[in-house]
């Protein structure tokens, strides 16, 4: 009976990493270090998330409904201190460019797409961690990872071109 406790006690740490450091916000430095933390990431992450949202052609407000779940969620399931989760610049065009086409001028259609692509790619990055195939990204070169990297960083700046000089760039057809 001791080996099966031993297996649910490690999927205590495994599943429910909070349970570990809960006891340390006992702490006052460790509640006022954990409190800055916050706010810091806070400052930074309200403007940041609401950009994004523009990006991904969503209502800025979205863009906070993004950042602060899954920051909480990670905060309490995560098992690194150091890992930002939220909004990214390439997944906010993405979404974006695969839901223009679809939607087609329907401001209610946009959002119910945008949700259930939300929804599906977490489902397909919960089953791709279940399955422990994050070892993939290592068959990825660093090359193929740095010219996707600089196109996505070239096509957001150039997407804000419009709205830093305050001209109407009409899209193309392609």
């Amino acid at each position: 009976m001791s080996g099966f406790i031993k297996i649910i006690s490690s999927w205590n740490t495994q599943f429910v990493p909070f349970l570990g450091w809960l006891g340390e916000l006992r702490k006052a430095d460790t509640l006022k270090a954990d409190l800055l933390a916050g706010l810091t990431v806070a400052l930074i992450l309200i403007p940041q998330s609401m950009a994004y949202a523009s990006l991904a052609g969503l209502p800025p407000y979205y863009g906070l409904y993004a950042s602060f779940l899954p920051v909480m969620i990670a905060a309490f399931f995560g098992s690194s201190r150091q890992l930002a989760t939220g909004p990214v610049a390439v997944i906010s065009l993405m979404t974006a460019a695969a839901l223009e086409p679809m939607a087609a001028g329907n401001p209610e259609g946009y959002l119910a797409y945008a949700l259930l692509l939300a929804l599906m790619v977490g489902l397909f990055q919960l089953a791709l961690g279940l399955f422990k195939l994050g070892v993939l990204v290592d068959f990825l070169s660093h090359p193929v990872v740095m010219g996707f990297t600089n196109a996505a960083a070239i096509i957001i700046a150039t997407s804000q071109l419009g709205k830093l000089f305050g001209v109407s760039v009409e899209k193309a057809e392609h």
